[in-house]
């Protein structure tokens, strides 16, 4: 079962496949997804210390560039929990002006994901790839 660390928040266990974001929310982090986990909004954006996915849907991609992000965040929504990762939950109902998270995502990933290479993450330390 992989595990999932969070920076400030411990680290839990959860079965194989199972989708980042309902991970995180079924371990109490209250992570928004204000979409319902459908690529659409970003309110699910997560911050990888370690273990970021090399592969992503086109529809995170998609999400992610039109929102000038690619590179930066990935959507919770649209990873699979497959290995062990190191996260930060970027938007939490805790630091928002909202009070719930948005309706619960499904249990498999939508749209149905069309799987592609991630392009590498943007070097924090020089701002380029």
């Amino acid at each position: 079962m992989p595990e999932i660390t969070l920076k400030d928040d411990g680290s839990f266990r959860v079965p194989e496949g199972r989708r980042l974001v309902l991970a995180l929310e079924d371990n109490g982090i209250d992570i928004l997804h204000r979409c319902g986990g459908n690529a659409k909004c970003t309110t699910c954006r997560v911050q990888f210390i370690r273990g970021e996915p090399t592969r992503m849907t086109e529809a995170e991609k998609e999400r992610l560039e039109a929102r000038g992000l690619l590179g930066e965040v990935r959507l919770s929504c649209q990873i699979l929990c497959d290995h062990d990762m190191t996260v930060v939950p970027v938007n939490r109902i805790s630091n928002s002006d909202v009070e719930d998270a948005g309706p619960r995502p499904a249990d498999t990933i939508t749209p149905t994901p069309i799987w592609i290479d991630a392009p590498p993450p943007v070097d924090s330390d020089t701002g380029g790839k």
